[in-house]
């Protein structure tokens, strides 16, 4: 058994890799890779020929800084890729994806529920501007994705866990019909991150993420990435980042660096108190329903279970009291400990109500969700029982027995 060295991912585990994985300390004796600042490096004495687009040559931080290939380097390994590439938001990379590998005519399997943005991409933006179509398709259900190929189809893109409604898409069996089909499968894993789960192993091809999110888990810096083969993910660098120019500042880039150090730690948490908080809101009388992976009410719980290896089902959640808008706004400002804002991840626990016939694609809802609209709760790291009972209060104001 060789001996284990932070700088090789394939000696350590993931834990180890969390804290060391793309730390290059400089010469100034510091134990961190800096942050560095710089819009700028030294060119060497003959720069004559030099290639100006160059992405591996640090030149200019839209092509490539420091900061930017430390967190690079610690994501590819973290999710099992050959090479990632960060970018400045989680849509600017789902829209550099989509910006390199399709083309005017091209045909696009996506999943019916999905995040906001990439319904509007698919919906209007793409097909109105680049002639690029897409059909929306239940992704739970393989024979359906299946009956969507077509043979122009390039692409299929789906999620872990879908935002909001909780389903669950098989990874693997998906994988296998786009490939039968010659499409690329790219998921986006922002519900689901290592070591929680990683796509690339059951047959993705890319996997797109929301650094925003868990990653950087403090709430305090956006980013996005995309994670996969050198092949695939050097021609979205070299594209959409050179020369579209969403690149991740180094001090965001340095923001997400520090917050991945805790991340498997921290996503033990969040599991944690996610199934306990889905377990005692869907035995309250007063909720309407709960959708969320870990419980056995849930239609892909099984699939759930199987696919992340029983390390968990996720930290989101999504659930409606018995009762119209007005009522769910009452439990929402009923709240102490939760904090009403948009996004997940974080150390605090967030909830949004979303009504119904709000969101783009929101037909795709199951029933409860057109019927009630729904509350969705991300789960952060507070005391599991502190949470509990500050949805309990909630409860007992706006629905009082």
């Amino acid at each position: 058994m060789s001996a284990p060295d932070k700088h090789d991912p394939s000696t350590v585990g993931e834990k180890t890799w969390a804290v060391h994985g793309g730390n290059s300390p400089d010469g100034s004796g510091a134990l961190r890779t800096p942050l560095v600042l710089a819009n700028s490096y030294l060119l060497p004495e003959d720069a004559s020929q030099l290639n100006w687009s160059d992405t591996s040559t640090l030149m200019y931080s839209r092509s490539g800084h420091v900061n930017q290939h430390a967190l690079e380097d610690k994501l590819a390994t973290m999710e099992g890729g050959e090479e990632a590439v960060v970018f400045a938001s989680g849509v600017a990379a789902l829209h550099a994806l989509f910006f390199t590998h399709l083309r005017s005519g091209d045909h696009v399997v996506v999943s019916a529920v999905t995040y906001e943005a990439v319904h509007r991409l698919f919906s209007e933006l793409l097909p109105d501007r680049y002639g690029i179509q897409a059909t929306f398709v239940d992704a739970t259900d393989p024979e359906a994705v299946r009956a969507a190929m077509r043979p122009t189809t390039r692409l299929v893109h789906v999620e872990t866990i879908a935002n909001p409604t909780t389903a669950v898409t098989d990874i693997a069996a998906v994988a296998e019909i786009a490939h039968a089909g010659e499409a690329l499968l790219s998921v986006d894993g922002t519900f689901t991150p290592p070591p929680l789960y990683r796509p690339l192993a059951d047959g993705a091809d890319v996997v797109v993420h929301s650094l925003t999110k868990f990653i950087n888990g403090h709430g305090d810096a956006m980013g996005g990435a995309v994670i996969g083969s050198r092949e695939l993910v050097s021609r979205i660098r070299a594209d959409a980042l050179v020369d579209v120019g969403g690149v991740l500042s180094p001090f965001n880039s340095w923001l997400i660096m520090r917050g991945s150090v805790t991340l498997p730690l921290r996503l033990l948490q969040h599991l944690a108190s996610a199934q306990q908080i889905a377990e005692s809101l869907e035995a309250d009388p007063r909720i309407a329903f709960v959708a969320y992976p870990g419980l056995a009410s849930h239609p892909q719980h099984e699939l759930a279970v199987r696919q992340f290896g029983g390390r968990g089902c996720g930290a989101v959640l999504a659930f409606a009291l018995d009762g119209d808008p007005a009522v769910q706004n009452r439990f929402v400002n009923a709240l102490r400990v939760i904090t009403s804002a948009v996004s997940l991840g974080h150390d605090e626990s967030l909830i949004v109500h979303v009504a119904p016939g709000t969101r783009g694609g929101d037909e795709h809802y199951p029933e409860p969700f057109q019927r009630y609209g729904h509350l969705r709760l991300a789960v952060g790291l507070e005391d599991t029982d502190d949470l509990i009972a500050d949805l309990r209060a909630a409860l007992d104001i706006a629905l009082p027995a």
